[in-house]
């Protein structure tokens, strides 16, 4: 988790990988929408392999006590 950095003067406050401006938001997204994590890494040449796990694990890390309650009309 040391490669996740949130800096309120870096891209706003986003979380992003340190020392890059690439936001977890910005790989998740890419991955969602059906990139593969090579085709990621050749968008943001200064991503490793590592990073993109760390996004995938800060990401899951947040929703880990994320909690959904369903109201029922």
């Amino acid at each position: 988790m040391d490669r996740i950095v949130v800096d309120e003067r870096v891209m706003c406050g986003k979380p992003v990988i340190r020392g890059t401006r690439v936001t977890v938001e910005a790989i998740i997204r890419r991955l969602a929408e059906g990139l593969s994590i090579e085709e990621v890494l050749e968008n943001f040449p200064q991503l490793t392999r590592e990073d993109i796990r760390a996004a995938l694990l800060y990401a899951s890390k947040l929703l880990e006590d994320e909690t959904i309650i369903v109201v029922r009309a």
